[in-house]
């Protein structure tokens, strides 16, 4: 068997099975089964936690604080003018609205930017899941020449040190014999990101207020689920949590328009170009659906401009299926329902050390 075939079969046995007893007709819904699609949604989705510390570690306020200011940091890099902020900005919803992201000195990158919002919670980081958590990703990050740009660990070290934040370091980390180390600023900004996790209306729906989604939401919930798209796009994050064949009917770049990189030498073939297995070939990172309505381009290369055709492609790619004009606005009207606030603390843009005379 052929690797795409598969994955289309894996991918068509766990929708049957997973969801084949969840499903009823659309036009079985009104307002006297909102308890059974409660119901059914909690068999397959979960409300978001309150915090996502890890076990055995403490999300102190000094450590959250410290892990903010060093979010907002920039001149850490090696051009002063990229930090964890640039991508993630507040004023696009933890994104940064780019079909591609830009590096350091004015690097145009290979890849779209995801929110940055709840995604301590997801399986891993990047799109071909190579950075295990929030903080390996931010430890990386530093060394990275199309990131931060250093090429030290002891020249980060320095850099902190110049700018004026050992205090924090210190006040944060008091334990720590050497509290400026690059493993504490991966954690002080690991301590940050899982703090932004962003409640939605969907997550009072599941704790049982029937009223917090629209009619056509709750619809679009239904079709969500008959129509396969909750075998991969589950659990609290609404996806996050697997990997999957991105393009199982047909090549995705004849649907999305994706071009080729030269970072590829080709076409993204996902989780590939970190493990060089074949049996990798084209396999992604499932996305979160979480603020997916306010966090548009849309896939790894930010291809496709709008949410409807994103539900379109993805319908077309992965499920063989050609959804009808209603069910992808009830589908989108349920994806709004995912939107939550912007954490009240990430919009506040906070007081940078000054590097001492």
């Amino acid at each position: 068997m052929n690797q795409s075939k598969k994955w289309a079969w894996v991918s068509a046995a766990v929708c049957a099975s997973v969801l084949g007893a969840l499903s009823v007709p659309l036009s079985a819904l009104s307002d006297n089964d909102d308890k059974a699609l409660i119901s059914k949604a909690n068999a397959l989705f979960k409300p978001l936690p309150s915090t996502d510390a890890l076990e055995n570690t403490e999300l102190t306020p000094l450590r959250v604080a410290l892990g903010k200011a060093l979010f907002y940091e920039t001149r850490v890099s090696s051009d002063g003018r990229l930090g964890c902020v640039t991508c993630h900005n507040a004023a696009y919803h933890g994104a940064d609205a780019l079909a591609l992201s830009v590096g350091i000195q004015g690097k145009v990158l290979p890849r779209n930017a995801p929110t940055v919002f709840n995604t301590s919670l997801l399986v891993a980081q990047h799109y071909g899941g190579n950075r295990a958590s929030v903080e390996e990703q931010a430890y990386k990050a530093l060394l990275s020449p199309v990131a931060y740009g250093n090429t030290s660990n002891e020249q980060v070290e320095t850099k902190l040190t110049k700018l004026g934040y050992m205090p924090l370091f210190k006040a944060a980390y008091p334990a720590d014999a050497k509290p400026v180390s690059v493993e504490n600023w991966s954690r002080a900004i690991g301590a940050f990101e899982r703090t932004l996790l962003t409640p939605a209306p969907f997550d009072r729906f599941l704790k049982g207020d029937a009223q917090a989604l629209s009619k056509s939401a709750k619809l679009g919930l239904e079709k969500f689920i008959s129509t396969g798209c909750a075998g991969c796009h589950n659990g609290v994050t609404v996806g996050g949590q697997t990997y999957q064949k991105f393009g199982i009917t047909q090549d995705y770049w004849q649907v999305t328009g994706s071009t080729p990189k030269d970072a590829f030498k080709g076409y993204d073939k996902g989780r590939f170009h970190d493990t060089k297995n074949e049996a990798d070939a084209f396999i992604f990172k499932v996305p979160q659906l979480r603020n997916v309505a306010v966090t548009a381009p849309y896939f790894h290369d930010g291809s496709v401009e709008t949410l409807p055709q994103a539900v379109k492609v993805m319908a077309q790619l992965q499920l063989g299926k050609q959804l009808s004009e209603e069910e992808v606005t009830q589908i989108v009207s349920f994806l709004e329902s995912l939107t939550g606030d912007i954490p009240s603390d990430f919009a506040k843009v906070p007081r940078l050390p000054a590097a001492p005379n």
